[in-house]
């Protein structure tokens, strides 16, 4: 079987864990972080794992993660 190609953009915001769960991080913390108070963007830093109905997509696109 031919080796298959990465999802470039997937591989750069997917990660497996060894327990085969997908880590993404937090959406809205790219820019207009002024009007967003301390509290919310302090919580955004924090990772949070993918919904259990994209995790089949999410590791075709990633297969050698």
């Amino acid at each position: 079987m031919p080796k298959l190609k990465t999802h470039s953009g997937a591989k750069k915001r997917f990660n497996l864990t060894k327990t085969g769960k997908v880590k993404r991080a937090r959406a809205y913390k790219s820019h207009i972080l002024t009007k967003k108070d301390t509290k919310r963007t302090r919580r955004l830093r924090t990772t949070a794992y993918a919904d259990v109905t994209n995790v089949d997509a999410i590791k075709k696109m990633i297969p050698y993660k």
